[in-house]
């Protein structure tokens, strides 16, 4: 039997799928962060190590896996993507190797298809889509300095905004001061603007840090806050903002649009909201929930490098 193993690298973990050749999961596991551009090199090399030890145990050796696909965020890069190769290679792995970026191992995860689009927005946010001609065209995913919009870590930063702004008297009081205090473990009797001041600017907070306050947007709005409405209207307007040039290059208007990422699959009030605005833009536009994660689908795509 032969098998072929599929890794969706994340920034904090690697989702791993094995499928032996007639397409049946054989094993699925998770390790370490293959963050290519985000992590040392030594870090990245420790865990890829790992993991295709792993599989050469779960295959009964490396050389029964005669494919592996990974999917990463940054593996475009030509530096990037030679480093992981120079691992793999070095790591003892000498079968069929494909370096593809993380949105296109969600799209077919997401739709079981090269075919569509998806729409993610997790920490980031990025759209990208395949037509029946195989032209592709994405959208977003350029970092949380320059881009980002509707995606977790913008929408942390814009709730402590809302804070500081409500404080100083700009809008109105916003129950987002009490929430985000008591994730922070503020305490009650500290001076709690000055305390999330210094919480966003150490040195040590990173993008992370901020995208983890999103979750709590759907309480507030539950509650009826009209600064954390506002907020989850701003981001399904902005994702919105990225699903319309991938339909529209790609004459998807009537196609099948996948959700991922947390704030998609979380948030129900940005989600309705951005429902609403596609429905108006494209009545025919089909929108689902992945069918599958992205370790399954760079293991398909293996799957498809050894058919071909």
């Amino acid at each position: 039997m032969r098998y072929v193993a599929g890794l969706d690298g994340g920034g904090t973990k690697t989702a791993v799928v094995v499928l032996d050749e007639n397409g049946a999961v054989y094993d699925a596991f998770s390790s370490g962060s293959l963050n290519v551009n985000g992590e040392d090199p030594e870090g990245v090399r420790r865990h890829l190590r790992g993991i295709l030890s792993s599989i050469s145990e779960s295959c009964g050796g490396l050389e029964q896996c005669v494919h592996i696909c990974i999917g990463a965020a940054g593996i475009s890069h030509p530096e990037a993507g030679t480093r992981l190769t120079n691992v793999v290679r070095e790591s003892g792995y000498h079968g069929g190797l494909t370096l593809v970026g993380d949105h296109e191992t969600a799209l077919f995860g997401a739709l079981e298809s090269p075919q569509g689009m998806i729409l993610i927005a997790g920490t980031g946010s990025i759209c990208y889509g395949v037509n029946e001609q195989g032209i592709s065209h994405r959208t977003g995913g350029f970092g949380h300095l320059i881009d980002d919009e509707g995606s977790g870590y913008s929408i942390g930063r814009e709730m402590l905004s809302a804070i500081v702004r409500a404080h100083d008297g700009r809008i109105a009081p916003t129950l987002l001061e009490d929430m985000v205090c008591k994730q922070l473990q503020i305490p009650d009797d500290t001076d709690s603007v000055r305390a999330l001041v210094g919480f966003v600017y150490d040195r040590n907070r990173n993008k992370r840090d901020i995208a983890a306050l999103a979750p709590l947007l759907a309480g507030a709005c539950a509650l009826g806050d009209e600064a954390a409405l506002g907020i989850a209207r701003a981001s399904a307007d902005a994702l919105a903002d990225l699903v319309v040039p991938v339909a529209e290059r790609l004459s998807l208007q009537a196609g099948r649009l996948a959700f991922a990422g947390s704030v998609l699959l979380h948030n129900t009030y940005v989600q309705d909201a951005l429902c609403e605005k596609l429905a108006r833009l494209y009545p025919r536009l089909v929108m689902a929930l992945p069918r599958h994660d992205a370790a399954w689908g760079a293991a398909m795509m293996a799957l498809n490098r050894l058919e071909n």
